[in-house]
C-alpha cells in the first residue's frame, strides 16, 4: 500500500502486518520505530508509542503518512493492537525472536516445519508434543510452556499498563512476581504491586487504582500513602521519622483529612506494619525492615563488646615498633595511636581524610596481625574499593556481598548468625557507604570473640542506602575513634589532597584556573577550566574526555576517565553529557540513549541472581542479535544478562557523584554549573574530588563552586540506631 506522494500527511490508515524488526525502542518514553512487513505491498516503517510490541508479532496499526527528508515515507502511528501471528512465516519470525526462552531460530525452524499453523496451539495446550521435534527433551519442552505463559502474561500487563509509562523492564518484574494472576493483582490489589514489586511505585498504583473508582480515602490507599511516604524517605536517606513530620507529608500526597491518616497509621502500627519507638519526647515511625536492622545492629554491638577477644596476647606498643621498622619509616603520633586503638579494642573506628594515612595504618596492622597468625577478613561495600583495600594490604579482600556469601536460592546471605565467619579481625573500608541493613547483615555475621575495625571517611557523602551508620557509631561513643587529619602527602602532584582538606575548612580558593583545556599543565594534578554557559560546558567536557587526556596522559577514556555531574536532567546534566560522550566516543552508529556493544554501563539495582550491584560498572561486550542477551565485563568478571534484566543498566560515561562513591579514577572530569545550585553542597564537591587518583579537572563556574564551599547545610538523617545505641548505656 504505497503513500500518497502529493501530500505531506494523509487521513488516518490501517495497515496489519508482521514486526520484521525492531529499529529503536526509547525505554523510557516507549517511542519505537520498527520495520513492519503488511500483509501486501513492500515493508515499511513505523513509528510511535508502541509499548511491548516485540518482533515477530503480527499488528494492527492506525497512523497517517509522513515523509522523512532522509528515510523516506514512513507511517506514524497513532494506536496499535497487537495479536499472535496466524501464517506460518509470522509464527517463525515470533518464535525466531528469541522471546520464548529456549526458542531460538534454529528451534523455530524445527517447530514450525512440524506444526505449521498450528504451532501456538501445540505449544498452549498440548505442550509435551513439543517432544517430538529433534533436540527438545522434557525439560526443554517444560521450559517452552512456561516461558510461552509468562510471555502471555507480560502482553496482558503490557498492554494494561501503557497508558501510564510503566517500562518494559518493570512488566517484566511484575509478572516474575504474579505469573498469569499479574493482570487480576494489578486490577484488584493495585496497591499491593507497589509495595510487593521493587520500582513500582505508588503514583503510578494510584492511577490504576482511580481508574478503577478505588475510593480516595479508602484504607486500602490510605495505607499505601503512608508506607509509600516512608518509603521516600528511606530514599532520602532517613531510616526514622517523627511522626508529625510523617503524617505531615503523608497528608499532602493524599490529599485527605490528617484524622484519617492518623487512624490508619494507629492501625499499621497495632498490626506491627511499621515500627514506632520512644526517643525522648520524639516518637520515630520507621518501616519494619529498618527497625529490625537497627535492632540487629544494636544487639550485635553489644555482643561484641562484652565478648572476650579471640587475639593472641599482643603487646600494642611493641607491636607499633615492630611495625615502624618493617615500614621503614616513623609513624606520626595520631597513626600510632590509631594503631594501638586497632590492636586493643573489640570495635574500632578510623576515620580521616585522603592523604592522612589510613592506608599507612592499614598495611601496619595488616602485618602485625599476620605475624601472630591471626585469622583477618578484609572487605567493602565496592568492587573497586575492595581492589584497593587489598592493593594497600597485600592480602585478599572481596566485597562484602561475597564475604558474606549471598545465595539468590536462599533468598539472603548463607554467612550469618548461624554461620558465622571464621575469622578473628574483620576490617571494612569505605563505611561511610554502609547502610543499615548490609551493616546489620555484616555485624550478624562476625562471630562474639572477633575485633571489627571501621574504615572511612565521615566528611564524604553518606550511603546510598538509608541510615547513617558510621557516624551514628561514632557518636554513641561505644566504638574507640581515632580521627585523623594531618596530611602527609606532599609535593607538586598533591593538589587533589590539599584542595579537598580546604574544602572542609571552608577555604574558597580555585586550583589554577584556565580558559582553554587544551593549555592544562598536567604535571599539577588538579585544575579549573572556566566555562559558564552550560553548552559550552558540555563541549568541553567532552574534547577533555574523548581527546585533550586520552592524548596527552594516554587515558583510556571508557576505564580511566570518569565524569561526576552533581544533577541529572538539564543541559549540563547527567543525560547530555551521556549523549554527548556515547556520540563522540562511539560514533554516529550509537542510536543515543541506547546501549550497544563497547557502552561503558553502570548497574543500578542489585541483581543478586548475577552477582552484579547497584553502582557497579561495566563495559558491554557484545549482544545477540536474535536473543538481545548482553555480555558485559563487570571490574574482569564476564556477567551475561538477558533482555529482562538490562533494564537496571544506564550509560555511564557520566554518573552522579553519589554512584562513585567507594570507587576511584585514574582522571576525573567535574562540571560544575549555576544551574545546579539546588544540588551544590561541601560534601558533594569534596566527595568529587576525592574520587580523582591522578587527575581532577573541574569545568564550569568558579561561583557555583564558592557556593558549593560555602554551603555547609545540615543533610544530616534520621535513625533510629543512634538512640538504640545510647540506650546501651543505661
Amino acid at each position: 500500500m504505497p503513500p500518497p506522494r502529493e501530500q505531506p500527511r494523509s487521513p488516518d490508515i490501517t495497515l496489519s502486518g508482521v514486526i520484521e524488526r525492531i529499529l529503536w525502542f526509547d525505554e523510557e518514553t516507549h517511542f519505537t520505530i520498527a520495520e513492519l512487513a503488511p500483509e501486501a505491498g513492500d515493508k515499511t516503517i513505523v513509528l510511535g508509542n508502541l509499548t511491548g510490541l516485540q518482533c515477530g508479532e503480527t499488528v494492527d496499526v492506525v497512523g497517517h503518512w509522513e515523509r522523512h527528508p532522509t528515510h523516506g515515507p514512513q507511517l506514524r502511528v497513532k494506536s496499535f493492537q497487537s495479536r499472535l501471528p496466524s501464517s506460518v512465516h509470522g509464527i517463525r519470525k515470533y518464535l525466531g525472536s528469541g522471546l520464548i526462552k529456549g526458542i531460538g531460530k534454529t528451534y523455530a525452524e524445527k517447530i514450525v516445519a512440524k506444526f505449521g499453523v498450528r504451532t501456538f496451539e501445540i505449544i498452549s495446550h498440548q505442550s509435551t508434543r513439543l517432544r517430538e521435534v529433534e533436540g527438545i527433551g522434557p525439560e526443554r519442552a517444560k521450559s517452552i510452556k512456561a516461558a510461552w505463559e509468562e510471555q502471555k502474561a507480560l502482553r496482558e500487563v503490557m498492554v494494561f499498563l501503557q497508558t501510564y509509562g510503566v517500562t518494559n523492564a518493570l512488566c517484566l518484574r511484575i509478572v516474575k512476581a504474579y505469573g498469569q494472576d499479574a493482570k487480576k493483582i494489578l486490577t484488584t490489589e493495585p496497591y499491593r504491586v507497589c509495595r510487593q514489586v521493587d520500582g513500582v511505585g505508588f503514583k503510578t498504583a494510584d492511577k490504576i487504582a482511580r481508574n478503577l473508582g478505588l475510593p480516595t480515602a479508602g484504607p486500602q490507599r490510605v495505607d499505601a500513602g503512608i508506607l509509600h511516604t516512608l518509603e521516600e524517605l528511606e530514599g532520602d536517606g532517613h531510616s526514622a521519622f517523627p511522626e508529625d513530620g510523617l503524617l505531615e507529608k503523608a497528608t499532602e500526597l493524599l490529599e485527605v483529612d490528617r484524622s484519617i491518616v492518623h487512624d490508619r497509621l494507629k492501625h499499621l502500627i497495632e498490626h506491627q506494619v511499621v515500627d514506632a519507638s520512644q526517643h525522648h519526647d520524639v516518637r520515630l515511625i520507621q518501616l519494619k525492615a529498618q527497625a529490625n536492622a537497627e535492632n540487629s545492629l544494636t544487639v550485635s554491638l553489644r555482643r561484641l563488646l562484652e565478648n572476650q577477644s579471640s587475639l593472641p596476647p599482643i603487646q600494642a606498643l611493641k607491636a607499633v615498633e615492630w611495625a615502624q621498622t618493617r615500614a621503614g619509616f616513623t609513624f606520626s603520633p595520631a597513626q600510632a595511636e590509631g594503631l594501638q586503638m586497632a590492636l586493643s579494642h573489640k570495635v574500632a573506628i578510623l576515620t580521616g581524610g585522603p592523604g592522612t594515612g589510613k592506608t599507612t595504618i592499614l598495611r601496619a596492622l595488616c602485618d602485625i596481625l599476620s605475624a601472630k597468625r591471626v585469622r583477618i577478613a578484609l572487605a567493602a561495600p565496592t568492587g573497586r574499593a575492595a581492589k584497593r583495600l587489598q592493593e594497600a594490604t597485600r592480602l585478599p579482600a572481596a566485597t562484602i556481598h561475597r564475604l558474606l556469601k549471598f545465595d539468590p536460592s536462599a533468598g539472603g546471605f548463607t554467612v550469618n548468625a548461624e554461620a558465622p565467619l571464621s575469622v578473628d579481625y574483620v576490617i571494612i573500608d569505605e563505611s561511610s557507604m554502609l547502610d543499615n541493613k548490609l551493616a546489620a547483615a555484616l555485624l550478624r555475621a562476625i562471630p562474639a570473640q572477633a575485633h571489627l575495625l571501621l574504615v572511612g571517611d565521615i566528611h564524604q557523602l553518606p550511603s546510598v542506602g538509608a541510615g547513617n551508620v558510621l557516624g551514628d557509631f561514632i557518636d554513641s561513643g561505644h566504638a574507640a575513634v581515632t580521627r585523623l587529619d594531618t596530611v602527609f602527602r606532599q609535593g607538586a602532584r598533591s593538589g587533589i589532597v590539599t584542595l579537598a582538606h580546604g574544602i572542609l575548612h571552608s577555604e574558597t580558593t580555585l586550583p589554577t584556573l584556565y580558559t582553554d583545556p587544551k593549555s592544562i599543565d598536567f604535571s599539577e594534578d588538579i585544575h579549573f577550566v572556566r566555562c559558564e554557559e552550560p553548552e559550552a560546558c558540555v563541549q568541553m567536557v567532552t574534547e577533555l574526555c574523548a581527546d585533550i587526556l586520552p592524548k596527552a596522559l594516554k587515558f583510556d577514556p571508557l576505564r580511566d576517565i570518569q565524569v561526576l555531574a552533581p544533577m541529572h536532567k538539564g543541559t549540563g546534566g547527567i543525560q547530555t553529557f551521556n549523549t554527548a560522550l556515547q556520540q563522540r566516543l562511539r560514533g554516529q552508529s550509537a542510536k543515543t540513549g541506547r546501549i550497544h556493544p563497547g557502552d561503558k554501563v553502570i548497574q543500578t539495582r542489585n541483581n543478586y541472581d548475577k552477582f552484579v550491584f547497584n553502582g557497579d560498572f561495566g563495559v558491554v561486550l557484545n549482544q545477540d542479535p536474535e536473543t538481545g542477551n548482553m555480555d558485559l565485563d563487570f571490574d574482569g568478571a564476564r556477567i551475561a544478562l538477558e533482555r529482562g534484566e538490562q533494564g537496571d543498566l544506564q550509560l555511564a560515561y557520566a554518573v552522579s557523584i553519589h554512584k562513585s562513591q567507594g570507587s576511584e579514577f585514574p582522571a576525573v572530569v567535574i562540571p560544575l554549573l549555576r544551574q545546579h545550585s539546588i544540588m551544590l553542597a561541601r560534601n558533594l564537591v569534596y566527595t568529587a574530588i576525592t574520587r580523582g587518583r591522578k587527575q581532577v579537572i573541574i569545568v564550569g563556574d568558579p561561583s557555583a563552586y564558592t557556593m558549593a564551599v560555602r554551603n555547609a547545610a545540615d543533610s544530616r538523617r534520621i535513625t533510629g540506631l543512634l538512640p538504640r545505641l545510647k540506650r546501651l548505656k543505661d
